[in-house]
Protein backbone atom coordinates (compact mmCIF):
# COMPACT_ATOMS: atom_id res chain seq x y z
CA UNK A 1 0.00 0.00 0.00
CA UNK A 2 1.28 3.73 -0.45
CA UNK A 3 2.71 5.65 2.17
CA UNK A 4 0.37 8.39 2.40
CA UNK A 5 2.18 11.96 2.06
CA UNK A 6 2.20 14.20 4.90
CA UNK A 7 -0.12 17.05 4.36
CA UNK A 8 0.81 20.82 3.64
CA UNK A 9 -2.68 22.27 4.66
CA UNK A 10 -1.30 24.20 7.72
CA UNK A 11 1.62 25.42 5.09
CA UNK A 12 -1.28 26.51 2.19
CA UNK A 13 -3.19 28.00 5.04
CA UNK A 14 -1.01 30.60 5.81
CA UNK A 15 0.37 31.23 2.56
CA UNK A 16 -3.21 32.42 1.56
CA UNK A 17 -3.51 34.21 4.79
CA UNK A 18 -0.38 36.25 4.32
CA UNK A 19 -1.70 37.30 0.79
CA UNK A 20 -3.43 40.56 0.72
CA UNK A 21 -7.10 41.88 1.12
CA UNK A 22 -8.65 41.36 -2.30
CA UNK A 23 -11.09 43.12 -3.60
CA UNK A 24 -15.67 42.17 -4.26
CA UNK A 25 -15.12 40.79 -7.56
CA UNK A 26 -11.81 38.84 -7.24
CA UNK A 27 -12.34 34.95 -7.89
CA UNK A 28 -10.05 32.85 -6.12
CA UNK A 29 -9.85 29.00 -7.49
CA UNK A 30 -7.61 26.35 -5.88
CA UNK A 31 -6.23 23.92 -8.42
CA UNK A 32 -4.88 20.38 -8.15
CA UNK A 33 -1.91 21.28 -10.00
CA UNK A 34 1.36 21.56 -7.68
CA UNK A 35 2.67 24.88 -9.31
CA UNK A 36 1.67 27.12 -11.61
CA UNK A 37 1.31 26.39 -14.92
CA UNK A 38 3.56 27.81 -17.52
CA UNK A 39 2.85 31.19 -18.57
CA UNK A 40 4.47 31.62 -21.58
CA UNK A 41 1.12 30.76 -23.73
CA UNK A 42 1.09 27.00 -24.11
CA UNK A 43 0.64 26.03 -20.21
CA UNK A 44 1.98 22.64 -19.14
CA UNK A 45 -0.03 20.73 -16.24
CA UNK A 46 -2.54 18.72 -18.79
CA UNK A 47 -5.42 19.97 -19.48
CA UNK A 48 -5.99 22.06 -16.17
CA UNK A 49 -3.06 24.01 -17.59
CA UNK A 50 -5.25 25.00 -20.69
CA UNK A 51 -8.16 25.25 -18.30
CA UNK A 52 -6.89 27.91 -16.42
CA UNK A 53 -3.73 29.22 -18.06
CA UNK A 54 -5.07 28.76 -21.38
CA UNK A 55 -8.00 29.68 -22.76
CA UNK A 56 -9.12 32.59 -20.83
CA UNK A 57 -5.21 34.23 -21.72
CA UNK A 58 -4.32 32.99 -24.99
CA UNK A 59 -6.91 32.06 -28.30
CA UNK A 60 -6.83 30.00 -30.93
CA UNK A 61 -7.74 29.97 -34.61
CA UNK A 62 -10.52 27.51 -32.96
CA UNK A 63 -12.54 27.59 -29.68
CA UNK A 64 -14.33 25.50 -27.90
CA UNK A 65 -18.18 25.88 -27.12
CA UNK A 66 -19.26 26.10 -23.65
CA UNK A 67 -22.32 27.27 -23.12
CA UNK A 68 -24.40 23.97 -23.08
CA UNK A 69 -24.59 21.41 -20.59
CA UNK A 70 -26.29 18.60 -22.59
CA UNK A 71 -24.04 18.23 -24.92
CA UNK A 72 -20.43 17.55 -25.68
CA UNK A 73 -18.76 21.11 -25.96
CA UNK A 74 -18.32 21.34 -30.06
CA UNK A 75 -16.10 23.96 -31.93
CA UNK A 76 -16.89 27.71 -32.58
CA UNK A 77 -15.00 30.10 -34.46
CA UNK A 78 -11.96 31.97 -32.14
CA UNK A 79 -9.50 33.98 -34.11
CA UNK A 80 -10.70 32.70 -36.96
CA UNK A 81 -14.16 33.64 -38.42
CA UNK A 82 -14.00 30.85 -40.78
CA UNK A 83 -12.58 27.79 -42.07
CA UNK A 84 -12.74 25.47 -44.69
CA UNK A 85 -11.35 22.43 -46.43
CA UNK A 86 -9.62 23.54 -49.82
CA UNK A 87 -11.23 22.13 -52.76
CA UNK A 88 -8.69 20.37 -54.45
CA UNK A 89 -7.01 19.21 -51.46
CA UNK A 90 -8.45 17.04 -48.61
CA UNK A 91 -5.07 17.52 -46.86
CA UNK A 92 -5.32 21.78 -46.76
CA UNK A 93 -7.28 23.89 -44.29
CA UNK A 94 -8.04 27.78 -45.21
CA UNK A 95 -8.39 30.11 -42.29
CA UNK A 96 -9.78 33.66 -42.37
CA UNK A 97 -8.94 35.59 -39.70
CA UNK A 98 -10.84 38.03 -37.77
CA UNK A 99 -10.04 41.48 -38.10
CA UNK A 100 -9.57 44.37 -35.54
CA UNK A 101 -8.45 41.85 -32.75
CA UNK A 102 -5.32 43.01 -30.61
CA UNK A 103 -3.04 41.62 -28.32
CA UNK A 104 -2.87 42.46 -24.65
CA UNK A 105 -0.09 44.61 -25.42
CA UNK A 106 -1.68 46.63 -28.41
CA UNK A 107 -0.43 44.32 -31.05
CA UNK A 108 -2.04 43.41 -33.81
CA UNK A 109 -3.39 39.26 -34.68
CA UNK A 110 -2.90 38.60 -38.22
CA UNK A 111 -1.74 36.31 -40.60
CA UNK A 112 2.13 37.20 -39.38
CA UNK A 113 1.26 36.75 -35.82
CA UNK A 114 -0.39 33.22 -37.23
CA UNK A 115 3.11 32.22 -38.71
CA UNK A 116 5.17 33.58 -36.09
CA UNK A 117 3.66 31.32 -33.96
CA UNK A 118 3.10 28.13 -35.92
CA UNK A 119 7.10 28.49 -36.36
CA UNK A 120 7.90 28.46 -32.30
CA UNK A 121 5.83 25.53 -32.20
CA UNK A 122 6.91 23.88 -35.30
CA UNK A 123 10.16 25.34 -36.66
CA UNK A 124 13.33 23.75 -35.07
CA UNK A 125 15.65 26.67 -36.25
CA UNK A 126 13.26 29.53 -35.70
CA UNK A 127 15.07 32.35 -33.17
CA UNK A 128 11.50 32.13 -31.23
CA UNK A 129 11.12 28.05 -31.11
CA UNK A 130 10.11 26.75 -28.05
CA UNK A 131 11.09 23.57 -26.95
CA UNK A 132 8.65 22.86 -24.19
CA UNK A 133 5.72 24.11 -26.21
CA UNK A 134 6.86 22.50 -29.60
CA UNK A 135 7.18 18.99 -27.97
CA UNK A 136 3.43 19.46 -26.58
CA UNK A 137 1.81 20.93 -29.42
CA UNK A 138 3.69 18.43 -31.82
CA UNK A 139 2.00 15.59 -29.74
CA UNK A 140 -1.33 17.77 -29.67
CA UNK A 141 -1.66 18.00 -33.42
CA UNK A 142 0.83 15.10 -34.81
CA UNK A 143 -0.09 15.49 -38.45
CA UNK A 144 1.24 18.99 -38.95
CA UNK A 145 2.43 19.73 -42.17
CA UNK A 146 3.31 22.84 -43.50
CA UNK A 147 1.61 26.15 -43.32
CA UNK A 148 1.43 30.02 -45.05
CA UNK A 149 0.34 33.20 -45.49
CA UNK A 150 -2.15 33.70 -47.96
CA UNK A 151 -2.85 37.51 -47.17
CA UNK A 152 -2.86 39.30 -44.27
CA UNK A 153 -6.06 37.90 -42.88
CA UNK A 154 -6.02 34.53 -44.82
CA UNK A 155 -3.47 31.05 -43.99
CA UNK A 156 -3.83 28.13 -45.21
CA UNK A 157 -2.68 25.02 -43.23
CA UNK A 158 -1.40 21.78 -44.95
CA UNK A 159 -1.61 18.15 -42.91
CA UNK A 160 1.12 15.29 -43.44
CA UNK A 161 -2.75 13.04 -44.16
CA UNK A 162 -5.95 13.71 -44.50
CA UNK A 163 -7.81 14.58 -41.08
CA UNK A 164 -11.20 15.51 -41.40
CA UNK A 165 -10.40 16.42 -37.84
CA UNK A 166 -7.95 18.50 -38.05
CA UNK A 167 -10.04 21.54 -36.70
CA UNK A 168 -10.58 19.73 -33.41
CA UNK A 169 -6.37 19.39 -33.20
CA UNK A 170 -6.38 23.61 -34.15
CA UNK A 171 -8.12 24.05 -30.89
CA UNK A 172 -5.35 23.39 -28.97
CA UNK A 173 -2.61 25.63 -30.24
CA UNK A 174 -2.57 28.89 -28.58
CA UNK A 175 -1.09 32.61 -29.83
CA UNK A 176 1.44 34.65 -27.90
CA UNK A 177 2.07 38.16 -29.05
CA UNK A 178 5.39 37.90 -30.97
CA UNK A 179 5.84 41.49 -29.09
CA UNK A 180 6.25 39.45 -25.55
CA UNK A 181 9.30 37.47 -27.12
CA UNK A 182 11.18 40.57 -28.87
CA UNK A 183 11.04 42.06 -25.20
CA UNK A 184 12.01 39.40 -23.21
CA UNK A 185 14.60 37.42 -25.56
CA UNK A 186 13.81 34.24 -24.36
CA UNK A 187 10.75 32.29 -23.03
CA UNK A 188 11.85 31.71 -19.64
CA UNK A 189 11.76 35.90 -19.21
CA UNK A 190 8.57 35.85 -21.13
CA UNK A 191 6.64 34.06 -18.45
CA UNK A 192 7.65 36.92 -15.94
CA UNK A 193 6.72 39.74 -18.03
CA UNK A 194 3.90 38.43 -18.13
CA UNK A 195 3.25 37.15 -21.82
CA UNK A 196 0.49 39.04 -23.74
CA UNK A 197 -2.28 36.70 -25.41
CA UNK A 198 -6.02 38.30 -26.64
CA UNK A 199 -8.30 36.07 -24.37
CA UNK A 200 -10.61 37.98 -22.05
CA UNK A 201 -7.82 37.97 -19.15
CA UNK A 202 -4.34 39.30 -18.89
CA UNK A 203 -2.02 38.09 -16.78
CA UNK A 204 -0.86 40.84 -14.25
CA UNK A 205 1.43 39.32 -11.84
CA UNK A 206 2.96 35.29 -11.51
CA UNK A 207 4.49 34.42 -8.51
CA UNK A 208 5.85 30.40 -9.13
CA UNK A 209 4.56 28.07 -6.13
CA UNK A 210 2.25 30.62 -5.07
CA UNK A 211 -0.46 32.33 -7.36
CA UNK A 212 -1.01 34.00 -10.65
CA UNK A 213 -3.54 36.80 -11.15
CA UNK A 214 -5.23 37.97 -14.09
CA UNK A 215 -7.30 40.89 -14.58
CA UNK A 216 -9.98 41.40 -17.09
CA UNK A 217 -9.56 42.27 -20.42
CA UNK A 218 -11.56 45.96 -21.38
CA UNK A 219 -10.27 45.86 -24.42
CA UNK A 220 -11.99 41.87 -25.63
CA UNK A 221 -12.58 41.62 -29.02
CA UNK A 222 -15.85 39.56 -28.39
CA UNK A 223 -18.10 42.45 -26.80
CA UNK A 224 -20.46 39.58 -25.72
CA UNK A 225 -18.09 37.78 -23.77
CA UNK A 226 -16.20 40.21 -21.86
CA UNK A 227 -15.79 38.88 -18.27
CA UNK A 228 -17.80 39.83 -14.97
CA UNK A 229 -15.07 39.68 -12.53
CA UNK A 230 -12.21 41.99 -12.29
CA UNK A 231 -9.37 39.49 -11.02
CA UNK A 232 -9.07 35.84 -10.71
CA UNK A 233 -6.12 34.89 -8.44
CA UNK A 234 -5.59 31.36 -9.40
CA UNK A 235 -3.41 28.79 -6.76
CA UNK A 236 -1.84 25.37 -7.00
CA UNK A 237 -3.16 23.08 -3.90
CA UNK A 238 -2.62 19.78 -4.97
CA UNK A 239 -3.51 18.23 -1.31
CA UNK A 240 -7.68 17.36 -1.53
CA UNK A 241 -8.03 18.33 1.71
CA UNK A 242 -5.66 21.61 1.83
CA UNK A 243 -8.29 22.68 -0.58
CA UNK A 244 -11.61 21.82 1.87
CA UNK A 245 -9.82 23.57 4.17
CA UNK A 246 -9.38 26.43 2.41
CA UNK A 247 -13.06 26.92 0.95
CA UNK A 248 -14.49 26.13 4.04
CA UNK A 249 -12.49 28.92 5.86
CA UNK A 250 -12.90 31.50 3.05
CA UNK A 251 -9.27 31.68 1.56
CA UNK A 252 -10.42 30.63 -1.47
CA UNK A 253 -14.22 30.72 -3.83
CA UNK A 254 -14.16 27.54 -5.79
CA UNK A 255 -12.19 24.55 -5.67
CA UNK A 256 -11.31 21.21 -8.24
CA UNK A 257 -11.70 18.13 -7.07
CA UNK A 258 -13.18 17.90 -3.48
CA UNK A 259 -12.65 15.21 -1.46
CA UNK A 260 -15.80 12.71 -1.80
CA UNK A 261 -15.50 12.09 1.99
CA UNK A 262 -16.63 16.24 2.68
CA UNK A 263 -18.80 16.57 -0.29
CA UNK A 264 -21.88 16.02 2.16
CA UNK A 265 -20.43 18.41 4.75
CA UNK A 266 -20.33 21.10 2.14
CA UNK A 267 -23.40 20.62 0.86
CA UNK A 268 -24.62 20.50 4.47
CA UNK A 269 -22.80 24.00 5.26
CA UNK A 270 -24.45 25.43 2.09
CA UNK A 271 -21.69 25.57 -0.48
CA UNK A 272 -22.59 25.05 -4.12
CA UNK A 273 -21.48 21.11 -5.53
CA UNK A 274 -21.34 20.94 -9.14
CA UNK A 275 -20.91 18.02 -11.26
CA UNK A 276 -21.36 16.77 -14.69
CA UNK A 277 -20.77 14.42 -17.48
CA UNK A 278 -17.86 15.28 -19.74
CA UNK A 279 -15.24 13.28 -21.91
CA UNK A 280 -13.01 12.14 -19.35
CA UNK A 281 -11.57 8.55 -18.66
CA UNK A 282 -9.37 7.48 -15.64
CA UNK A 283 -7.15 4.72 -16.72
CA UNK A 284 -3.87 2.65 -16.44
CA UNK A 285 -2.26 2.96 -19.76
CA UNK A 286 -0.27 -0.77 -20.50
CA UNK A 287 3.07 -0.83 -21.33
CA UNK A 288 2.76 -3.06 -24.20
CA UNK A 289 6.17 -2.40 -25.93
CA UNK A 290 8.41 -3.32 -23.22
CA UNK A 291 10.58 -5.83 -24.15
CA UNK A 292 9.58 -8.22 -20.77
CA UNK A 293 5.86 -7.06 -20.92
CA UNK A 294 2.66 -9.16 -19.71
CA UNK A 295 0.75 -7.02 -22.00
CA UNK A 296 1.62 -8.41 -25.13
CA UNK A 297 -0.44 -11.00 -24.46
CA UNK A 298 -4.20 -9.41 -25.35
CA UNK A 299 -5.45 -12.03 -22.86
CA UNK A 300 -4.08 -10.55 -19.63
CA UNK A 301 -5.67 -6.93 -20.90
CA UNK A 302 -8.78 -8.24 -21.41
CA UNK A 303 -8.55 -9.63 -18.17
CA UNK A 304 -7.75 -6.93 -16.16
CA UNK A 305 -10.67 -5.35 -17.59
CA UNK A 306 -12.69 -7.85 -15.81
CA UNK A 307 -10.90 -7.66 -12.37
CA UNK A 308 -11.59 -4.32 -11.91
CA UNK A 309 -14.50 -3.64 -9.04
CA UNK A 310 -15.66 -0.48 -10.82
CA UNK A 311 -18.92 -0.05 -8.65
CA UNK A 312 -16.75 -0.49 -5.83
CA UNK A 313 -14.08 2.49 -6.46
CA UNK A 314 -17.56 4.60 -7.59
CA UNK A 315 -18.57 4.46 -3.84
CA UNK A 316 -15.61 5.59 -2.59
CA UNK A 317 -15.44 8.85 -4.60
CA UNK A 318 -19.35 9.35 -3.40
CA UNK A 319 -21.09 8.58 -6.90
CA UNK A 320 -18.70 11.50 -8.44
CA UNK A 321 -17.47 9.02 -11.41
CA UNK A 322 -19.00 5.97 -13.16
CA UNK A 323 -17.64 3.15 -14.81
CA UNK A 324 -15.31 2.98 -17.84
CA UNK A 325 -15.87 0.01 -19.85
CA UNK A 326 -14.17 1.54 -22.71
CA UNK A 327 -12.78 4.96 -23.80
CA UNK A 328 -16.14 6.12 -24.87
CA UNK A 329 -19.00 5.90 -22.01
CA UNK A 330 -20.95 2.87 -22.70
CA UNK A 331 -24.00 5.65 -23.90
CA UNK A 332 -22.02 7.03 -26.79
CA UNK A 333 -23.79 6.30 -29.74
CA UNK A 334 -19.71 5.61 -31.08
CA UNK A 335 -19.33 3.27 -28.48
CA UNK A 336 -20.20 0.59 -31.04
CA UNK A 337 -21.04 -3.26 -30.42
CA UNK A 338 -17.95 -4.73 -28.77
CA UNK A 339 -17.41 -8.82 -28.07
CA UNK A 340 -15.86 -7.97 -25.08
CA UNK A 341 -18.57 -6.10 -22.20
CA UNK A 342 -16.30 -5.34 -19.29
CA UNK A 343 -17.86 -5.81 -15.97
CA UNK A 344 -16.69 -6.85 -12.48
CA UNK A 345 -16.19 -10.77 -13.10
CA UNK A 346 -13.02 -11.80 -11.23
CA UNK A 347 -14.03 -15.93 -12.06
CA UNK A 348 -13.28 -14.54 -16.13
CA UNK A 349 -10.58 -12.88 -15.27
CA UNK A 350 -8.87 -15.19 -13.38
CA UNK A 351 -9.34 -17.92 -15.95
CA UNK A 352 -7.95 -15.79 -18.52
CA UNK A 353 -5.02 -15.12 -16.71
CA UNK A 354 -4.48 -18.73 -16.10
CA UNK A 355 -4.70 -18.91 -19.86
CA UNK A 356 -1.93 -16.71 -20.55
CA UNK A 357 -0.09 -18.36 -17.80
CA UNK A 358 -0.58 -16.20 -14.68
CA UNK A 359 -1.68 -18.48 -11.77
CA UNK A 360 -1.62 -18.50 -7.85
CA UNK A 361 1.86 -20.05 -7.98
CA UNK A 362 2.94 -17.60 -10.93
CA UNK A 363 0.86 -14.43 -9.86
CA UNK A 364 1.02 -10.99 -12.75
CA UNK A 365 3.08 -9.00 -11.24
CA UNK A 366 3.82 -5.34 -12.49
CA UNK A 367 4.60 -1.87 -11.82
CA UNK A 368 2.29 1.65 -12.28
CA UNK A 369 3.57 5.00 -12.17
CA UNK A 370 0.87 7.38 -10.66
CA UNK A 371 0.34 10.54 -9.35
CA UNK A 372 -0.35 12.09 -5.84
CA UNK A 373 -2.61 14.88 -7.97
CA UNK A 374 -3.16 16.46 -11.15
CA UNK A 375 -5.30 17.77 -14.21
CA UNK A 376 -8.20 15.31 -14.36
CA UNK A 377 -6.43 12.98 -11.77
CA UNK A 378 -9.16 13.16 -9.51
CA UNK A 379 -7.79 11.18 -6.10
CA UNK A 380 -5.03 9.27 -7.76
CA UNK A 381 -3.91 8.14 -4.22
CA UNK A 382 -7.14 6.95 -2.47
CA UNK A 383 -7.86 5.11 -5.83
CA UNK A 384 -5.12 3.67 -6.82
CA UNK A 385 -5.09 1.62 -3.33
CA UNK A 386 -8.15 0.72 -3.78
CA UNK A 387 -7.34 -0.99 -6.94
CA UNK A 388 -4.17 -2.69 -5.63
CA UNK A 389 -6.15 -4.18 -3.05
CA UNK A 390 -9.15 -5.15 -5.56
CA UNK A 391 -6.57 -6.59 -7.74
CA UNK A 392 -5.16 -8.87 -5.08
CA UNK A 393 -7.96 -9.89 -3.97
CA UNK A 394 -10.42 -10.47 -7.00
CA UNK A 395 -7.57 -12.39 -9.50
CA UNK A 396 -4.60 -12.34 -7.08
CA UNK A 397 -2.65 -9.67 -9.18
CA UNK A 398 0.26 -8.11 -7.34
CA UNK A 399 0.71 -4.05 -8.28
CA UNK A 400 3.36 -1.97 -6.58
CA UNK A 401 3.22 2.07 -7.40
CA UNK A 402 5.72 4.23 -8.11
CA UNK A 403 4.94 7.81 -7.36
CA UNK A 404 6.19 10.52 -8.92
CA UNK A 405 5.22 14.40 -9.84
CA UNK A 406 2.25 14.92 -12.31
CA UNK A 407 4.14 16.60 -15.11
CA UNK A 408 7.21 14.14 -14.88
CA UNK A 409 4.54 11.23 -15.67
CA UNK A 410 2.59 13.47 -18.61
CA UNK A 411 6.27 13.58 -20.20
CA UNK A 412 6.68 9.63 -19.32
CA UNK A 413 3.51 8.85 -21.48
CA UNK A 414 6.04 10.10 -24.89
CA UNK A 415 8.53 8.30 -23.33
CA UNK A 416 9.88 4.53 -25.34
CA UNK A 417 8.61 1.32 -23.83
CA UNK A 418 12.10 0.94 -22.00
CA UNK A 419 13.15 4.04 -21.02
CA UNK A 420 15.03 4.79 -17.69
CA UNK A 421 12.44 7.16 -16.39
CA UNK A 422 9.66 4.25 -16.25
CA UNK A 423 11.84 2.33 -13.64
CA UNK A 424 10.42 -0.89 -15.13
CA UNK A 425 7.16 0.73 -14.92
CA UNK A 426 4.50 -1.70 -17.20
CA UNK A 427 1.42 0.95 -16.51
CA UNK A 428 1.07 4.60 -16.03
CA UNK A 429 -2.07 6.15 -14.25
CA UNK A 430 -2.89 9.30 -16.59
CA UNK A 431 -6.39 10.69 -17.01
CA UNK A 432 -7.36 11.38 -20.47
CA UNK A 433 -9.80 13.26 -22.49
CA UNK A 434 -11.95 11.32 -24.93
CA UNK A 435 -13.80 13.78 -26.61
CA UNK A 436 -13.52 13.77 -30.50
CA UNK A 437 -12.06 11.62 -33.01
CA UNK A 438 -8.74 13.87 -33.23
CA UNK A 439 -7.94 12.72 -29.92
CA UNK A 440 -8.70 9.30 -30.37
CA UNK A 441 -6.13 9.40 -33.32
CA UNK A 442 -3.50 11.35 -31.17
CA UNK A 443 -3.50 8.82 -28.52
CA UNK A 444 -4.07 5.68 -30.62
CA UNK A 445 -2.88 5.71 -34.28
CA UNK A 446 0.37 3.65 -34.82
CA UNK A 447 1.72 6.60 -36.66
CA UNK A 448 1.67 8.94 -33.04
CA UNK A 449 3.58 5.96 -31.26
CA UNK A 450 5.71 7.63 -28.05
CA UNK A 451 8.07 9.28 -28.53
CA UNK A 452 6.51 10.91 -31.48
CA UNK A 453 3.38 10.71 -30.11
CA UNK A 454 0.82 10.28 -26.82
CA UNK A 455 0.71 6.55 -27.96
CA UNK A 456 2.39 5.35 -24.92
CA UNK A 457 1.34 1.45 -25.58
CA UNK A 458 2.97 1.31 -28.85
CA UNK A 459 -0.87 0.00 -30.08
CA UNK A 460 -1.39 -0.84 -33.79
CA UNK A 461 -4.75 -3.03 -34.37
CA UNK A 462 -4.57 -2.88 -38.36
CA UNK A 463 -8.80 -2.93 -38.24
CA UNK A 464 -8.58 0.07 -36.12
CA UNK A 465 -5.94 2.12 -38.65
CA UNK A 466 -8.20 0.69 -41.50
CA UNK A 467 -11.20 2.59 -39.43
CA UNK A 468 -9.65 5.82 -38.73
CA UNK A 469 -8.07 6.10 -42.14
CA UNK A 470 -12.06 5.66 -43.34
CA UNK A 471 -12.78 8.53 -41.03
CA UNK A 472 -10.11 10.81 -41.59
CA UNK A 473 -10.63 10.99 -45.63
CA UNK A 474 -14.46 11.03 -45.23
CA UNK A 475 -16.70 14.02 -45.09
CA UNK A 476 -20.18 12.03 -44.97
CA UNK A 477 -20.99 12.65 -41.03
CA UNK A 478 -22.53 9.30 -40.92
CA UNK A 479 -19.80 7.51 -42.89
CA UNK A 480 -17.41 9.08 -40.11
CA UNK A 481 -19.71 7.96 -37.51
CA UNK A 482 -19.96 4.48 -38.89
CA UNK A 483 -16.11 4.48 -38.80
CA UNK A 484 -15.87 5.93 -35.70
CA UNK A 485 -17.67 3.19 -34.03
CA UNK A 486 -15.51 0.50 -35.61
CA UNK A 487 -11.99 1.88 -34.16
CA UNK A 488 -14.33 1.89 -30.91
CA UNK A 489 -14.88 -1.53 -31.02
CA UNK A 490 -11.39 -2.45 -31.39
CA UNK A 491 -10.10 -0.46 -28.64
CA UNK A 492 -12.61 -2.41 -26.51
CA UNK A 493 -11.64 -5.87 -27.45
CA UNK A 494 -7.95 -5.15 -27.98
CA UNK A 495 -7.55 -2.99 -25.11
CA UNK A 496 -4.35 -0.91 -25.39
CA UNK A 497 -6.05 0.59 -21.86
CA UNK A 498 -7.39 -0.73 -18.59
CA UNK A 499 -10.42 1.34 -18.64
CA UNK A 500 -11.59 2.04 -14.46
CA UNK A 501 -13.70 5.04 -14.63
CA UNK A 502 -15.38 8.04 -16.08
CA UNK A 503 -14.74 11.20 -14.00
CA UNK A 504 -18.20 13.89 -12.92
CA UNK A 505 -15.90 16.74 -12.73
CA UNK A 506 -16.73 17.80 -9.06
CA UNK A 507 -16.05 21.51 -8.02
CA UNK A 508 -17.01 22.89 -4.75
CA UNK A 509 -17.54 26.55 -4.83
CA UNK A 510 -18.74 29.42 -1.79
CA UNK A 511 -22.49 30.77 -2.58
CA UNK A 512 -20.66 33.63 -3.64
CA UNK A 513 -19.87 32.25 -7.24
CA UNK A 514 -22.81 33.29 -9.75
CA UNK A 515 -23.08 32.10 -13.35
CA UNK A 516 -21.06 29.22 -13.21
CA UNK A 517 -21.83 27.18 -16.39
CA UNK A 518 -20.29 23.34 -16.50
CA UNK A 519 -19.95 21.79 -19.67
CA UNK A 520 -19.55 18.76 -20.99
CA UNK A 521 -15.64 19.31 -21.33
CA UNK A 522 -12.60 19.68 -19.57
CA UNK A 523 -12.59 23.50 -19.79
CA UNK A 524 -14.33 26.26 -18.47
CA UNK A 525 -15.71 29.73 -19.08
CA UNK A 526 -14.76 32.10 -16.70
CA UNK A 527 -16.18 34.92 -18.15
CA UNK A 528 -19.87 34.12 -17.14
CA UNK A 529 -18.79 34.18 -13.37
CA UNK A 530 -19.69 37.30 -11.15
CA UNK A 531 -19.44 37.36 -7.37
CA UNK A 532 -21.97 38.48 -5.33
Amino acid sequence: MLIRHASKALAIAALLLAQPAVAETTLRIAMTASDIPTATGLPNNGFEGMRFMGYPIFEGLVLWDLTRTDQLAPLRPGLAESWEQAPDDNKTWIFHLRKGVKFHDGGDFNADAVIWNLDRFFKNDSPQFEVAASAISRARVPVMGSYKKIDDFTVSISTTSAASYFPYMAVYLLFTSPASFAKAGDWAKVATLPAAGTGPFRITKVVPRERVELARHDGYWDAAKKAKVDTVVLMPVPEANARLAALRSGQVDWIEVPPPDGLASLKAAGFTITTGSYPHVWPWFYNIGAANSPFKDVKVRQALNYCVDRDGLVSLLSGTAEPSAGWLKASDPNFGSPVNRYKFDPAKGKAMLAEAGFTAAKPLSFKVQISSSGSGQMLPLPMNEFLQQNLKEACGVNVEFDVIEWQLLLNNARAVPDAPGLKGAMSLNISSPSSDVGVMARYFAAANASPKGFNFEQFNDPEFETALQTLAEATDPKVISAATRKAHERLVDNPPWLYIVHDLNPRAMSTKVKGFVSPQSWFVDLTTVSMQ
